[in-house]
């Protein structure tokens, strides 16, 4: 075929011709991971094998690295999202495509799940590092399933699985190069959330009882629901004793407060009235002043001024020239209490030299 404008493109001859199509990695975490079977690798063009070391450079540049993690990622947790980040990190250019065991198979040879194979697909799907999610996986890896989805590697924490009548169900995928490990993160499991739940299994059970489950959908007896539910009432009594008691120690300690206040405004207050106390009755206060005033004003009350020469009396008995002992010359009255208290001692002195 000619190379000019618009003119088709002539098929690929060899298969080394073909370009890749295999499904990049999702851009954008506006939605969920696809399933699988919506949308299968359907590339046509042949998947070298590639070793880790090439992976990790970077190669090849025309697709991504295909690396598969399975597992069952009942009651999907931290841990579980730890492994896939590693997987999915694992190279430059990735594209992580997780499997998950159904119910049958699960149940078969590991136990009961918590949930159901459809909510640990929706769960799976909903993780950030996820870019397709394989329902029902298999167990064991075979060749035919590893074609089919055009993987290069399977990554899982390398501690041996035995299950199925195997020591390590990944032995031979290690055995052909394929295998990367991730690391388990300590400290939690689904087996350690269900050991809690089992552990605490009448707190659940009260707390489940209480928001409106019945005894039949847990699964309780007649008695034990009847005891959860008396367990609840004490709970409830108990929390209103908490809460009257939190109040009433606020109601005190803000009696204490104003008390407290009351008494430092009494001291102060005691204190001014005392000052003002002392100012007043105090041995210089301004009432000893006052009464010194007044009792001084009292006595020179008490000493009359003496009268006028020109006094009617004089006029009438010129004879008698020297005044009596006992009349005060009232031109000169007393400068002091003490004067005016001599002059009243001098006239009962002259009345007893009369007598």
């Amino acid at each position: 075929a000619e190379s000019g404008t618009g003119a088709p493109k002539s098929p690929p001859e060899t298969m080394e011709e073909l370009e890749h199509t295999c499904p990049q990695p999702r851009l954008t975490l506006t939605a969920p991971a696809p399933f699988a079977d919506e949308t299968s690798c359907q590339c046509q063009a042949p998947h070298e094998k590639l070793t880790i070391a090439q992976a990790r450079r970077g190669t090849p540049v025309d697709r991504p690295v295909r690396v598969y993690a399975d597992g069952i990622f009942d009651l999907f947790h931290a841990g579980h999202a730890r492994a896939l980040m590693q997987a999915k990190t694992l190279f430059p250019n990735s594209y992580l495509l997780v499997g998950v065991c159904s119910d049958d198979l699960t149940h078969k040879f590991k136990g009961f799940t918590v949930m159901s194979e459809t909510e640990r697909y929706e769960a799976l799907r909903h993780c950030r590092y996820v870019d397709e999610v394989i329902r029902d996986a298999p167990w064991t890896l075979t060749p035919e399933f590893l074609e089919k989805h055009k993987i290069d590697f399977v990554a899982h924490d390398d501690i041996p699985y035995s299950s199925a009548g195997s020591d390590d169900v990944y032995k031979h995928i290690k055995e052909a190069g394929m295998f990367v490990p991730t690391q388990r993160t300590e400290g939690i499991s689904t087996s350690d959330i269900i050991t809690r739940i089992v552990r605490d299994y009448d707190v659940y059970a009260r707390r489940n009882l209480q928001r409106g489950y019945t005894a039949k959908e847990l699964n309780v007896s007649f008695i034990n629901e009847k005891k959860y539910r008396f367990q609840n009432q004490v709970d409830k009594m108990k929390e209103k004793v908490k809460n009257v008691e939190e109040k009433s120690k606020e109601f005190v300690y803000k009696v204490e407060e104003k008390s407290h206040d009351l008494i430092q405004k009494w001291e102060e207050k005691s204190r001014e009235f005392i000052g003002n106390f002392l100012e007043l009755f105090g041995p210089d206060g301004a009432w000893k002043q006052m009464f010194q005033e007044r009792s001084g004003r009292m006595l020179q009350a008490f000493s009359p001024r003496q009268s006028p020469n020109s006094s009617p009396t004089r006029g009438r008995s010129p004879s008698r020239s020297p005044s009596p002992p006992w009349v005060i010359n009232k031109t000169s009255p007393p400068s002091s209490p003490k004067a005016a208290s001599a002059s009243l001692s001098s006239m009962s002195e002259g009345d007893e030299d009369e007598k």
